[in-house]
């Protein structure tokens, strides 16, 4: 195994055959540099995963631990993904944690028995029961009336929350690198799910909706969409299997700070909102997208954008960052703008800049602590961003 670290330089140096050649040229996590006689690899800037492919095995290491990845992942997504959901796994890597954390929530929710619920069958019947269909009549057998096309509700075992967990064990049943007692245990999942079916190759996952029925199995559900969304798994041309897993952490970090401080300020007048449309020019030729940007009354308060970068040895950041937000706050006549860090050692600074009344605060986040302390940074974030907001 070839293990490489976030934004490594020197990279891995190694022979690579044609076809692994061309799959990493394809590949999100690794650019190939040619190196005498033989190819380096380094990994893209901010991509951490793992890949497993024409016998290659390939992982590149985050610089936060991968709990906290998996966390501020499904977080981002759905802040129904509760820090306790990925706490307290011990497995070995990437591919180990991943299954370790769906097996063990999945084993949970099955443990009294596989959930049951009504979900709605179309069907072709002589004998009406349910809804008719009849955009789906008049088009299969105009003037006639039977057979019917129908919808009805059937009680059964076959509904989204089961085939989303189904697919999601499958998928991981087909990664490299799992410990045996962690395969045979998802093994035993999926032959409790056997009776489900499977989602079509390239389908959208189902959707479902939290409820007091499927409770026990939302943490299960929250995991098994991640997987469904990040991990990829198929037979090559060579009948070998390809599995991905790659990560962008740049976007992981932004979409988690919008969804964390879209919670926090969620009791607060106003609404955030993320990815903010905005002109920069009276002409309205040059946009811009903003990370957050929180209104009241339909006004932007202060604007937020989150910058996956680390600090300078002297503690700094780009003053090129400033540049931007002072843009964006110029433009949407706001007082108050916030660049938000994966880390730092100055601490929180705020920049009053000359002859206007707008300050720009540096605010490193620590993603090294517990989920739960993480989150609670960000509300501080919010906390301190609405008292800066009502000087």
């Amino acid at each position: 195994m070839i293990e490489l670290h976030e934004n490594a330089k020197a990279g891995h140096k190694l022979r690579l055959t044609p076809l692994q050649l061309a799959f990493l040229e394809k590949c999100d996590l690794i650019d190939v540099k040619p190196a005498g006689d033989g190819h380096r690899l380094v990994p893209k800037s901010k991509r951490v995963g793992a890949v497993h492919a024409h016998g290659l095995d390939i992982v590149v290491t985050p610089k936060v631990s991968i709990p906290r990845l998996l966390f501020m992942i499904g977080y981002a997504v759905n802040p129904g993904f509760r820090p306790e959901n990925i706490e307290g796994v011990q497995a070995d890597g990437l591919w180990g944690i991943v299954a370790e954390t769906l097996c063990r929530h999945a084993e949970r929710a099955l443990l009294n028995g596989v959930l049951t619920g009504y979900a709605t069958e179309d069907a072709t019947s002589t004998v009406i029961r349910g809804r008719i269909r009849v955009g789906d009549q008049i088009a299969a057998r105009p003037g006639r009336l039977l057979p019917v096309e129908i919808s009805h509700d059937e009680y059964t075992m076959d509904i989204a929350e089961n085939q989303i967990l189904r697919a999601a064990v499958r998928r991981m049943l087909g990664v490299p690198r799992i410990d045996e007692k962690v395969r045979r245990r998802l093994g035993h999942v999926e032959s409790q799910l056997s009776a489900i079916s499977p989602l079509r190759p390239g389908a959208p996952a189902p959707k479902w909706r939290p409820s007091r029925l499927n409770a026990r199995y939302q943490p299960a559900l929250r995991i098994a969409e991640l997987v469904l969304n990040t991990l990829s798994f198929e037979v090559g041309e060579d009948g070998l299997s390809i599995a991905t897993f790659v990560v962008n952490m740049e976007k992981v970090f932004e979409d988690f700070v919008t969804t964390a401080l879209t919670e926090a300020w969620s009791t607060s007048p106003g609404h955030t909102r993320g990815q903010y449309a905005a002109k920069l020019d009276t002409g309205g030729a040059i946009s811009t997208r903003i990370d957050v940007v929180h209104l009241v009354d339909g006004k932007p308060r202060f604007v937020v954008d989150a910058k996956y970068k680390r600090p300078s040895p002297r503690g700094n950041y780009p003053n090129a960052d400033l540049y931007q937000v002072l843009a964006y706050c110029t433009s949407l006549q706001v007082e108050q703008g916030w660049l938000v860090y994966p880390s730092g050692t100055a601490g929180v600074r705020p920049r009053r800049v000359l002859n206007s009344p707008i300050t720009i605060t540096e605010y490193p986040l620590n993603l090294d602590v517990p989920p739960r302390e993480l989150l609670v940074q960000i509300e501080e974030l919010a906390r301190s961003a609405w008292n800066s907001g009502s000087d």
